[in-house]
C-alpha cells in the first residue's frame, strides 16, 4: 500500500488513521505491540473507500470493545481497524424490532430495549463486548445467545462490497459462527418481544447481580479465558480448571482472578507471553488430568 496516498486520504477524512500504533490502550487486557496502521473510520464512505486503496495488502483486524482479544508485543504488520461513533447508532425498526451499529456496546443496546419495551435483550446487560463481536463469537450469558435475537446482519467485506445475511444462513454454534473472516460488520438487526420496561429492568438487575457475585470487575481482564467443553463433561470449565491447576499459579505478571478461575489477569504489567504461557499452562494441566482440550474463548492476535 502506498504510504503517501494513506497520508493523503488521512487528511481528507473525518475519522482518523494512526501509524506505529500502541495496542495496549485499545483492550481490556493492556497487552500489546504496535499496529503497523490503526484506522478508525467515521462513516460507510470512509470505509469503504480505505478498503479499496488498502486493497487487500496485508493483514485486517477488526477491533471493538477490546474485551476478548489478546495482543502479541511484536509488531502488528497490517491494520487494525476500529469502527467508529458513526457505527455505534441505535434505532427502531419497527415496535419490537432494533437495529444496532455494530460499535455500540451490548449494554447500551440491552438498555435501549429496555427503554422500548423490548424483552429478549437483557442478557446482553451481562456481557462487556460490541454488538459485532456478540455476532461473530455468538456471545451469551444466562442461557441466551446473540443467535437468539438475530434477524439479519449487514456487512461489508474486504473489497467494499456490501451485503446483507439473513440470520437463518448462519450457522451458529456454541461461542461461534461461520461468518467468512473477510466481513466487517456495519450493523445487526435484532427481534425481541413487547414487555413492561419496569420487568425487563427487574430481569436486568437479577443478572447484573448474579454477575457481579461470581465474576471479577474493575480488573485487566478479558473475561472467560477459554469456552465450556461441549459434550464432553457436566462440569464448567471454570471447575476443571479448579480442580486441576493450583489457583495461585503465575506467569510474570499473568495471575488467575481469586473471584473466577476462568478469567485471567494482568495484575502486574504483564505482556505477551505471561499471559500466553499461563493460558498454555492451565490448558495443559487440565488435559493431564480430565482428558479434555479446552478451546479458547479469547482472541489471540500474533
Amino acid at each position: 500500500m502506498n504510504l503517501d496516498n494513506l497520508i493523503k486520504f488521512s487528511k481528507q477524512i473525518s475519522g482518523s488513521i494512526e501509524f506505529e500504533k500502541n495496542l495496549k490502550s485499545t483492550n481490556w487486557f493492556n497487552i500489546g505491540g504496535k499496529s503497523k496502521i490503526f484506522f478508525k473510520p467515521n462513516s460507510l464512505i470512509e470505509l469503504k473507500n480505505f478498503l479499496k486503496l488498502y486493497n487487500n495488502s496485508g493483514k485486517i483486524f477488526i477491533i471493538g470493545a477490546g474485551s476478548n482479544v489478546l495482543f502479541s508485543d511484536k509488531y502488528y504488520d497490517g491494520v487494525v481497524i476500529k469502527l467508529g461513533k458513526m457505527f455505534s447508532n441505535l434505532s427502531l425498526l419497527d415496535e419490537n424490532t432494533i437495529v444496532a451499529g455494530s460499535s455500540s456496546t451490548d449494554k447500551k443496546l440491552s438498555e435501549f430495549a429496555k427503554i422500548s419495551g423490548i424483552s429478549g435483550f437483557e442478557f446482553l446487560s451481562c456481557i462487556p463486548g460490541s454488538v459485532g463481536g456478540g455476532i461473530k463469537m455468538n456471545a451469551g450469558c444466562f442461557k441466551n445467545e446473540f443467535k437468539d435475537i438475530l434477524v439479519s446482519v449487514q456487512a461489508i467485506d474486504i473489497s467494499g462490497n456490501i451485503k446483507t445475511i439473513t440470520a437463518n444462513k448462519i450457522n451458529f454454534e456454541y461461542r461461534k459462527s461461520n461468518f467468512p473472516n473477510d466481513l466487517i460488520f456495519l450493523s445487526g438487526t435484532f427481534r425481541g418481544k413487547k414487555e413492561d420496561p419496569k420487568i425487563i429492568e427487574k430481569q436486568m438487575n437479577e443478572m447484573k447481580n448474579k454477575k457481579n457475585l461470581a465474576q471479577p470487575s474493575k480488573i485487566k481482564t478479558s473475561g472467560s479465558t477459554f469456552k465450556n467443553p461441549i459434550g464432553h463433561t457436566k462440569k464448567k470449565v471454570w471447575e476443571l480448571i479448579k480442580d486441576s491447576v493450583p489457583l495461585d499459579t503465575k506467569f510474570g505478571g499473568a495471575s488467575i482472578s481469586k473471584k473466577h478461575c476462568n478469567f485471567f489477569v494482568n495484575e502486574n504489567n504483564a505482556n505477551f507471553e505471561d499471559m500466553n504461557n499461563l493460558i498454555n499452562f492451565v490448558k495443559d494441566e487440565v488435559k493431564k488430568k480430565t482428558g479434555i482440550d479446552l478451546e479458547l474463548e479469547i482472541i489471540l492476535v500474533k
